[in-house]
């Protein structure tokens, strides 16, 4: 039998967002939107992060601009929009 990693751990090489949002809460995102939250601490959701990413830290790169929550979007969508 073989066994599948979800979806969120399949890759250690995705880069995920951390940043705070206009509220000040921390954010956290997989750059195709597979996974993210909101947090109240930087060291939460960096936390998160690594449970999610396999303990990845060299994935992480925080934003020193604002960043929202957007789990709406499909991986298809962010990648046109990054070509734009």
């Amino acid at each position: 039998m073989k066994l599948v990693e979800p979806p969120s751990c399949s890759s250690p090489s995705t880069i995920v967002f951390i940043g705070r949002n206009r509220r000040g809460q921390w954010v956290a995102q997989e750059q195709n939107g597979l996974y993210g939250g909101l947090f109240v601490s930087r060291a939460q959701a960096i936390k998160y992060v690594l449970f999610e990413n396999g303990q990845h830290p060299e994935t992480i790169v925080e934003l020193p601009r604002e960043i929202e929550l957007d789990m709406g979007k499909s991986s298809s969508t962010i990648v046109a929009q990054r070509a734009a």
